[in-house]
């Protein structure tokens, strides 16, 4: 008879992408906005400063004033006293932000086994900042995918839901949806995370819509640091991820200068475009520190946004 064995202990459970979003998101404390720049234009804040306007949230109650209509006299608070009250409402004009996160084939990249791809990486970010703006009271939504913001949990689980399938998604399944072509609120505030390596044009396109629109925000330039310096040396196969042709180089080294020239060329370009647009731009390489990435998205969201270049 074979001696008893005891149960194997189970294996623990995978963090889920929302698991870590929200363990670096601990790392910072809920996003805060710089209340005078909310004060003085609402529509470029983040948070709606508190002020008597439409909404159904009360406020607060003040005298009556020469001018005011009658039908908002409260007449059980005046009652108690010989001055006429008014109910005011506090007006609900915070204004969402939507996160867009590039969920396409070149973002599955990462040079080392022991970095993470760039989609990983984006996706943590954009949840991580999803956290921080949800522990603020803020509304938020995934630019594609969600047709309107929304609070708390049920807004990150769904979020994080639809960046999980994004990127369980197999060969031969429908494109995910860009966040450049998304529509957005009119006014709103957003964050675009990728390695934004596309065309230049289809760049300028792109952020022309949503500026168009009044919308304002943020860029976040996700690389692998070897797309940075390009460290191979010898003969090496290079195999694109979204169908391109391969290209084998004999001396990689003897591309490795005008690579780094066209990337920064690239990269100028990409910043340009979006000071232009008044927008602010960022890169982050995955071999550093989420961290420092999501406190710099904190930052850039943490004040008013710069006006575009030419307007005064």
């Amino acid at each position: 008879m074979a001696p008893l064995r005891p149960p194997r202990p189970a294996a623990p459970r995978p963090a889920s992408l929302l698991d870590r979003a929200e363990a670096a998101g601990a790392r910072l404390p809920p996003l805060l906005v710089a209340a005078e720049r909310v004060a003085s234009s609402v529509i470029h804040g983040i948070h709606g400063r508190r002020r008597a306007g439409p909404g159904e949230a009360f406020w607060q109650f003040r005298r009556y004033q020469q001018g005011d209509s009658p039908a908002v006299i409260d007449w059980r608070r005046s009652a108690k006293s010989d001055p006429v009250f008014v109910r005011e409402y506090e007006w609900e004009a915070a204004q969402a932000v939507w996160l867009g996160c590039d969920l396409s084939a070149s973002m599955d990249y990462a040079s080392r086994n022991d970095l993470p791809t760039k989609a990983l990486r984006a996706r943590e970010l954009t949840l991580a900042l999803a956290v921080l703006l949800a522990r603020g009271g803020e509304r938020v939504a995934l630019a594609g995918h969600d047709s309107r913001p929304g609070q708390g949990r049920p807004a990150l689980s769904r979020m994080a839901l639809a960046l999980e399938r994004g990127a369980a998604a197999g060969e031969g399944a429908a494109p995910p949806p860009s966040p450049w072509s998304a529509p957005l609120a009119r006014h709103a505030r957003a964050v675009i995370i990728g390695d934004l390596l596309d065309p230049v044009e289809d760049l300028r396109a792109g952020l022309g819509r949503m500026t168009a629109n009044g919308v304002t925000g943020h860029l976040l330039q996700v690389l692998d640091p070897a797309e940075e310096t390009l460290p191979f040396e010898g003969r090496v196969r290079f195999e694109g991820l979204e169908g391109e042709a391969p290209l084998l180089a004999d001396r990689v080294e003897d591309l490795r200068a005008r690579y780094r020239q066209r990337l920064q060329a690239h990269r100028e370009t990409v910043g340009l475009i979006a000071r232009r647009a008044g927008w602010t731009f960022a890169v982050h390489h995955t071999d550093g520190s989420p961290q420092a990435a999501l406190l710099g998205l904190y930052q850039a969201l943490a004040v008013a946004p710069p006006l575009r270049e030419g307007r005064r």
